[in-house]
């Protein structure tokens, strides 16, 4: 149980750097300019919470885009395909 988490996480994880990495390579030719379409959203600026002795930053910004969604899928399949041999 442990191991199958540990190994999604990580297929995901890869499929989440490929597929940001496949997108920013194609968002200037114009036949793959659809990869990089997507949403960004999150906080504009970050919120800050000065305590006089410590302070802290929240802040959070996510971006998907349609390359992110196909890779990772694609990971996750290629992954349980490989972890059945």
């Amino acid at each position: 149980m442990k191991k199958s988490f540990w190994l999604n996480f990580f297929l995901v994880l890869v499929g989440i750097v490929v597929g940001e990495f496949v997108a920013s390579l194609t968002a200037g030719v114009k036949a793959l300019s659809w990869l990089s379409y997507g949403l960004d959203f999150g906080t504009a600026s970050p919120v800050v919470l000065d305590l006089q002795v410590i302070s802290f930053t929240f802040g959070i910004s996510v971006s998907i885009t349609l390359s992110t969604v196909i890779f990772v899928i694609l990971s996750v399949v290629i992954g349980r395909a490989i972890a059945r041999k």
